[in-house]
Parts: C-alpha cells; structure tokens; sequence
C-alpha cells in the first residue's frame, strides 16, 4: 500500500487502484458509500468511532473515485462487491463490520452474500434492497448511461452549486440545514472532469438489475453474523418496509429507526449512527437460536 500527497492510503488491486481514509484503532469497521459521493459520506460518523475502532473508509468506483478503474475491471454490482472483498483481503482485514449506505448498502449485501469470509458483523442503512435497486426516482440515470453522452449533460449542471442542492442532484438524500456545498462539490468533480471516471460510471449504472440483490437477499437468509439495520423512517427513497423486511429475513438481524433523517443518515444523524454502531460493535456475538 502506499499513501498519496492528500494523506490518504492506497492498495493495488487486481481491477485497479482504491484510496481509502484511515484512523483509529480497536475492532475494525470498513464504510461502504453509494453512487456519486465517496468516502467523506463517514466524515462526521468516523470522529465520534475512532477512539475505541479502527475505522476503515475506501473510496468505491461509484462516480466519485479519484482514478479510473482498469479498463478490463469488472464494475457490475458483483464486480465492486468483489472488489471490495478484495480490498480487505489486500489489508488482512480480520471480523470486519461491514457498515453500508444507498448504493454501498446493495454492495454489502452483495459482499455479505458471496464473500463473508472477513466480516464478524453487518450495519445496513437505507440502501437498495430487493426490488428496490434503482429506486424509481433514479432510474433515469440509467437509461441515460445507457445513451452515449446522455448521462453527462444530465450531471453537467451540477458544476453549478445551486443545482447541486436540488431535487435532481443531493437536495432529496440530505436534510437543507447538513448540505455542505464544498462536499457537495468534491463528490461531483471527478465524474465532470476524468473521462475514465465517467467511463467506470457508465459501465456500472449499465449494469445495475435487482436480480443481484434479490439474489443477494436470498442468500442473506443463512447469513449467522450479528446484523444491524439502522434506518430512517423518513426516506423517501428507500422505504421502510424494506429495512423491516431485511431485519425480519436475515436471521440474527435486528432493525432500529433512526428519526429526523433522510438517506443520509451520516450527513443528517451522525451521533446516533455513531453511537447505534459503537454499542452493536461492542455487543457479545449471539447465534439465533441464542
């Protein structure tokens, strides 16, 4: 591994290069982001963990990563979540908590699914799941990566701030008083300015259908390891009904809500998230029968 000049680490791995955050130390935790933001999603959620964890963040190649994957890598739903599994095998990452949010949640799902083997526990927060991978609101933006150009004039406008905030952009996944417009603005620069970020984009918002996660969420069925679903009843995007039956399915899964929140539940609730992750953590493993 190495680190670059923004402090941040990075591991070569087969399908390309992936930069991650690193801090604190104790059992280790690995924050799995979503579609066009990257790893800051956990910048106020990591603080409030890292005295009693070692808190593990990469960047995903979902549209806000740094450099282009490999132009063979594999960028399907399976593909990240192999990359993924192959990311803390390259960190020897040992009973990892898997902690994963909107897109990243369906690539926990997906990595709790076919490769458990490095994971002790699993936090879903409101993610893709079932069905439900795109929700419908989004899915214009895979009909567009799937029109050469298409998808880039429709995210061109958020180099304008104003847009950024807005219903089409981030305005629906945070509350108006958490948006942070320079965050906002990291989050949609490498897609708009790296041609090989752009690509990778593509090729994954091509290839999302929710036979992964259906197929994800049968598996989840015999997944044993201690499981979390902390979610906001208030999403309007990935429903609650969703996170009830996600915690009634997997079998030693257990569901809490967490109010006053919108997709984003590091952005809008970071404190309770923190604290929902550091008690689940910090409990005793228990089989179901248990």
């Amino acid at each position: 591994m190495a680190r670059t000049g923004t402090g941040m680490k990075s591991v070569d791995l087969d399908a390309g290069g992936i930069h991650y955050r690193e801090s604190g130390s104790g059992p280790t935790i690995v924050f799995a982001h979503g579609l066009l933001v990257n790893g800051t999603l956990w910048r106020k959620v990591t603080p409030l963990l890292e005295g009693r964890f070692r808190c593990v963040v990469p960047d995903l190649p979902l549209g806000s990563h740094r450099d282009p994957m490999k132009p063979d890598a594999d960028l399907t739903p399976p593909g990240v979540a192999r990359i993924l599994a192959d990311f803390m095998s390259a960190l020897d990452l040992q009973d990892v908590t898997l902690v994963g949010n909107d897109t990243g949640g369906a690539i926990s799902q997906i990595v709790a699914a076919n490769h458990p083997e490095r994971l002790g526990r699993l936090v879903l927060t409101p993610c893709d799941a079932y069905e439900n991978f795109l929700p419908p609101f989004f899915r214009p933006m895979q009909y567009a990566a799937k029109v050469p150009g298409l998808l880039t004039a429709l995210v061109q406008p958020t180099r304008l701030r104003a847009m950024q905030r807005g219903p089409l952009a981030f305005g629906l996944l945070i509350s108006p008083e958490n948006i942070d417009p320079d965050v906002l603005d990291a989050w949609v620069r490498p897609y708009l300015n790296n041609a090989g970020i752009r690509r990778d984009t593509i090729r994954f918002l091509r290839s999302i259908s929710n036979r992964y996660t259906l197929e994800a969420a049968e598996k989840l069925r015999q997944f044993d390891r201690p499981t979390l679903i902390a979610w906001a009843p208030e999403d309007r995007f990935f429903k609650l009904r969703y996170a009830e039956r996600l915690a009634a399915e997997i079998p030693n899964a257990r569901l809490v809500r967490i109010e006053d929140s919108r997709t984003f539940v590091s952005e809008d609730q970071p404190e309770r998230l923190a604290e929902e992750i550091a008690a689940f953590v910090s409990e005793p493993a228990m089989t179901p029968a248990e």
